[in-house]
């Protein structure tokens, strides 16, 4: 009887969070999908067409930015934390509760200390690389702690089969345990990137807001979820804002398919 009500209670939760996802899928695109008209895709912003396309590419940027210093970070990180500290040091103590402490912190308080310490203290301005930096910040626990379980879920008979047939340990981790771990690493890296493409507070301190496309890394930009939040804001585009939100989520839904498109080549060796 108990197995049976534990059962029911796992369908009903699946049959719930789908649920709330078709819904949300939806009412997007019902709401968005008819304003969706090639003005908004101009290259250029002004306010008669409120065009999408400098957040986009801003969008772009800040990811494929943000990913470029976190990734290495993050994954080095986790190697080092899992198959080169001694578990009982004072430093991995210190960085797992370091790891544990950012994931828990507010986006807004990311923006206050991204405004004070890269705009302010170092002079960075509201600029994009100020807002790379800030982000970076916010994803890197994401990926050390993805990094961790995977290597962790690899097992140590692999390690010790590899050493066995002669092998030293960085040829065993980055030929033999980093391709078995490799797809959840990328999950770590999938969630860092859905985490920055959705970021709005931090980067509306650090980043900025202003209307044009940046032409370095020094000058402010908007994203598209900070794009969507000021529309909706100002309540004169809310239908733009409703058709920014389909191109944001068909966003995240293509870097989900392409990823698990990937995950699944690395699990089948590249066949």
């Amino acid at each position: 009887m108990g197995s049976k009500i534990i059962k029911g209670l796992v369908y009903l939760s699946t049959i719930f969070t789908f649920g709330v996802l078709a819904y949300l899928v939806i009412y997007i695109l019902y709401n968005g999908v008819q304003y969706l008209t090639p003005s908004l895709f101009e290259w250029e912003y002004t306010t008669q067409n409120v065009s999408m396309m400098p957040a986009l590419i801003t969008t772009l940027y800040v990811v494929f930015g943000t990913l470029f210093i976190a990734t290495p970070i993050g994954v080095f990180t986790g190697f080092y934390l899992v198959d080169y500290a001694n578990k009982d040091s004072k430093v991995v103590r210190a960085i797992s509760m370091a790891t544990d402490t950012l994931a828990g912190i507010p986006s807004i308080i990311y923006g206050l200390f991204g405004m004070m310490f890269f705009v302010i203290f170092l002079g960075l301005q509201f600029s994009l690389l100020a807002g790379i930096l800030t982000v970076t910040i916010m994803t890197l626990p994401v990926i050390i702690r993805a990094t961790e379980e995977a290597l962790i879920a690899t097992g140590m008979p692999l390690r010790q089969a590899s050493y066995a047939l002669g092998a030293g340990k960085l040829r065993t981790l980055f030929t033999v345990v980093l391709p078995v771990a490799m797809p959840g690493i990328l999950s770590g890296v999938i969630l860092a990137t859905g985490k920055v493409i959705g970021e709005t507070a931090a980067l509306m301190f650090t980043l900025g807001t202003a209307t044009l496309l940046p032409k370095s890394l020094m000058a402010s930009g908007r994203t598209l979820s900070l794009h969507m939040y000021i529309l909706s804001g100002e309540g004169h585009n809310v239908d733009q804002a409703y058709a920014t939100a389909v191109v944001l989520l068909l966003f995240v839904l293509l870097i989900n398919g392409l990823s698990t498109f990937i995950s699944n080549r690395l699990s089948k060796g590249g066949k």
